[in-house]
């Protein structure tokens, strides 16, 4: 199928856009810079719509920690800014391009909230629809309207900015959006605790949550998973690594590492550089990536100097194994996280790891036909399930996203037909028939 690209840059031309598709009959993708393109079910459109022309800053009110951009903005030109301001977006938003072989580094402000997603803070402070505080946009009517605001007390009308967090594009053509942002941390240090199986390592994440030391990352990388890590204080373990993130002004810091270490028995603590390196491998999932992610920019210039491996890849080992490999992500219970895993690994070839103190699971694992059922089998009604990457075929016939309830369902797609009646906006990218 030919496929024709439709670029605005202003929202009236957005508004026309859908207007004339409505007209018509004919659906669009709608896009952004298309870094996610691969996570959800293919769009069989004639027309994407594609919002990166809507870029740029429309207003920074650092001292107010609100943040206006249209939805085409680069998250590669937001996070320098708020860095310079020392600054960030505390949600921690992935850049999940390289998992999908593309260059990191291209995703934009509208795809951020529109995929809902979230790094590791998020157990702390909270997911993308936490920080969206105002949107703008076209509904499936080609009508334009905004909903919420640029403050953080706003309790005018429905929380529409929340209910665009995770849509997708689906909903709503996203072209401008306003976020809180936060102070960044003046100081980061990782505590590391070696060995430990994944029962006993959720166990120790969760006492670790559980205390008054304000953590703000918990995860577990097994072995196999550890040994790929760009960071060496981690590959160099040969073994399980359990990794607790503690963040704030210095002298806190310290205290407060001084203190976890004692009481968890912890066998090293990594510096700045490295903590800031391997929670964002583990952010992005470059364990699983099949290209080579260099140091990033937009997190602080202390990785700029952080040497590689020559000829590697991040993290080094087999890259030709996890690039053929589906990439799942799983949420469950921390409580029954090792649980899931086990039968996840006894059931499939998987490699994973741990994230949110054992509440998510990230697992690579070999293609078969019954991957699904045998991942979704282990949850029961512990959790869901998410396929993220996966060639097209698979996704075609798959069911992407976990399956709903039939009174859920019923209402997404009340919510769906309430504002695009049509199904004008990336019909089935989540479910098909939506």
């Amino acid at each position: 199928m030919t496929v024709t690209t439709v670029k605005p840059d202003s929202a009236a031309q957005a508004a026309d856009a859908v207007r004339w598709a409505l007209s018509e009959g004919t659906p669009l993708d709608v896009a952004g810079s298309g870094s996610k393109r691969g996570l959800g079910r293919p769009i069989q459109t004639a027309y994407t719509l594609d919002l990166s022309g809507l870029s740029g800053v429309v207003a920074y009110e650092a001292e107010e920690l609100v943040l206006t951009a249209r939805a085409g903005t680069p998250m590669a030109e937001i996070l320098p800014m708020l860095a310079e301001r020392r600054q960030q977006l505390a949600f921690e938003p992935q850049d999940l391009g390289p998992l999908f072989g593309r260059p990191e580094g291209q995703g934009t402000l509208g795809g951020v909230v529109a995929s809902g997603l979230a790094g590791p803070r998020r157990i702390s402070a909270g997911s993308a629809r936490d920080h969206t505080l105002g949107i703008e946009g076209v509904n499936g009517r080609g009508d334009l309207y905004k909903g919420g605001g640029k403050v953080v007390k706003n309790v005018t009308g429905y929380d529409v900015p929340k209910l665009m967090a995770g849509s997708f594009g689906t909903l709503t053509v996203l072209t401008e959006l306003t976020v809180k942002v936060l102070p960044a941390p003046e100081d980061v240090r990782t505590l590391l605790l070696a060995g430990r199986e994944d029962a006993g390592a959720v166990a120790a994440l969760t006492a670790a949550l559980q205390s008054p030391y304000d953590v703000s990352g918990a995860a577990h990388l097994p072995a196999a998973v550890a040994a790929r890590s760009h960071v060496r204080a981690v590959a160099a373990v040969g073994g399980a690594v359990t990794l607790l993130r503690v963040e704030g002004f210095g002298p806190s810091v310290t205290a407060r590492v001084a203190a976890l270490k004692e009481e968890l028995g912890a066998d090293a603590v990594l510096d700045r550089d490295e903590s800031l390196a391997v929670w964002r491998e583990i952010k992005d999932v470059a364990f699983f990536c099949p290209l080579p992610n260099s140091p990033p920019l937009t997190q602080g210039r202390e990785l700029d100097s952080l040497p590689r491996p020559a000829g590697e890849g991040w993290g080094g080992g087999d890259d030709s194994r996890h690039s053929s490999r589906h990439v799942w992500k799983i949420s469950v219970q921390p409580s029954e996280g090792a649980r899931v895993a086990e039968s996840i690994r006894w059931a499939l070839d998987a490699d994973l790891y741990f994230d949110w103190g054992g509440g998510l699971i990230w697992a690579a694992v070999a293609p078969t036909p019954d991957a699904a059922s045998a991942i979704r089998g282990a949850l029961g009604t512990a959790g869901h399930a998410t396929l993220v990457r996966a060639p097209e075929d698979v996704r075609t016939t798959a069911e992407v996203f976990h399956p709903l309830p039939d009174p859920v369902m019923a209402l997404s797609r009340r919510v769906k037909e309430s504002f695009d009646p049509c199904g004008i906006l990336s019909p089935g990218r989540m479910y098909a028939g939506v």
